[in-house]
């Protein structure tokens, strides 16, 4: 008779099994790029529509951002939430019931705005709504590769499901542009809501099957504790350094990361008022896309070829925080338009590195809790990209004007910083005075 396997190693084999194969994970991994970009679809479609709506309801700049800036409100609230229901129930399926939701919500929001007289209490109730839905994304997307992905092939599945972020935010911005010219503003909605729905029903038809969905429903209806994993030592767990290093250089990195998404715009008008908008807007995400994808491979690469995990994202760390703080800081130091778009374009580009740095660590360090733990270090981003990107701001100002100009603070970054705060399921982009090589 056989003997039997020690535990270890029979829950080793086990986690083993649960992986996808190489198909499957090819599969899923153009299906969540595909979701992450109908994620910023939705997730930008508000800001994309703003103009026209104020100018159909009357609203000022001051409801204007608020109607922006209340999808950070709810945003921030389920960060953790979708993070631990992912860990329990599975991420896929935490994904596609808030995906089902959000779809609903944005399709439905130009009927919502007519509904009565309200408007802006209409608006931002969807916004919130919308920003509650969508928090739970990123941090079940990270329990669902951590879970369902190898190691050795981690990072490019999640730099590449990242890329999407980039791409649905630039193909909103293009297409949106039009429907908006075209069809006026409700089309916007429809497009995206549509498109997320689409997307839910395929995913719904062809890689979930029914009874998993129902078993998640009843899970979320009762509250029933289902999990194979065995219970986490929570308080062991936030006692380790690295925990708390992966959570600061969280929160550090999306200051930096918000204060250029949010006051970028507003260096290159001040600086170069004759520039055009579309270069400056659209070149260094367009730079994100590829660098992403390139960031994955390269780590992935590194490791199949005998390279310590550890050092791989340590490499990563310093190209994503380090070397994309160079050239921001050149960034305020040339008098040249062109000079400066590369450098922002680098800085933005090189950013994307931590898809394969701090982002992929966190699976690395609890694959079993990776959902929780990104939900917490995620909601420290957001919330300190949203609070201090204005005070950032102002530290950066002798940097970023470069003795080109003064800039001003105009009421664009109030209405950006909501939106930015959506974005929050991005990496970090700036070194920070946290010891965050610990992480390692």
């Amino acid at each position: 008779m056989q003997p039997l396997p020690p535990p270890e190693e029979a829950h080793r084999d086990g986690a083993e099994d649960s992986q996808w194969s190489r198909p499957e994970c090819q599969v899923w991994t153009g299906t969540l790029l595909l979701g992450t970009c109908l994620l910023y679809s939705a997730r930008v479609s508000m800001p994309v529509c703003a103009v026209s709506m104020s100018q159909d309801f009357g609203w000022n700049k001051k409801e204007a951002g608020i109607v922006l800036s209340s999808f950070f409100w709810g945003y921030c609230l389920t960060q953790v939430v979708g993070g631990h229901l992912g860990d329990r129930i599975g991420g896929e399926k935490v994904i596609l019931l808030s995906a089902s939701a959000w779809g609903v919500i944005t399709a439905a929001t130009p009927l919502l705005a007519r509904l009565g007289s309200a408007h802006l209490v209409f608006m931002t109730f969807s916004r919130i709504l919308t920003g509650l839905l969508q928090g739970v994304y990123f941090p079940a997307l990270t329990s669902l590769l951590s879970q369902k992905v190898r190691e050795s092939e981690r990072a490019f599945t999640y730099s590449a499901v990242g890329a999407g972020s980039q791409f649905g935010t630039l193909v909103t911005g293009a297409v949106g542009s039009l429907l908006l010219d075209w069809c006026g503003w409700p089309s916007v909605f429809y497009f995206s809501g549509g498109l997320t729905l689409l997307w839910v029903c395929y995913v719904d038809r062809y890689l979930l099957s029914e009874k998993d969905l129902i078993l998640a429903l009843g899970v979320l209806a009762q509250g029933v504790p289902v999990s194979r994993h065995t219970k986490v030592p929570w308080r062991q767990l936030f006692r380790k350094p690295s925990v708390w290093a992966a959570i600061f250089s969280q929160l550090s990195s999306a200051c930096s990361f918000f204060i250029l998404l949010s006051w970028l715009p507003t260096f290159f008008e001040e600086t170069f008022p004759s520039s055009k908008g579309w270069v400056f807007n659209v070149v260094p995400w367009l730079v994100a896309i590829p660098a992403s994808l390139f960031s994955g491979f390269l780590s992935d690469h590194l490791i199949n070829q005998g390279y310590r995990t550890i050092a791989v994202r340590k490499f990563m760390q310093v190209m994503g925080l380090g070397l994309s703080s160079v050239f921001a800081l050149c960034l305020g130091h040339t008098s040249s338009f062109c000079k400066s778009v590369v450098f922002a374009s680098a800085s933005i580009g090189l950013q994307t590195f931590n898809h394969s740095g701090i982002s992929v660590n966190i699976q690395d360090l609890a694959p079993s809790c990776a959902g929780f733990l990104f939900g917490v270090a995620n909601t420290a981003g957001a919330l300190a990209g949203e609070r201090w990107a204005g005070l950032g701001c102002l530290l950066a100002a002798p940097a970023l004007q470069g003795g080109h100009g003064t800039i001003e603070g105009p009421t664009v970054p109030d209405q950006w910083g909501g939106e930015s705060a959506a974005h929050g399921a991005g990496p970090g982009q700036e070194p920070s005075h946290f010891p965050w090589c610990s992480l390692f």
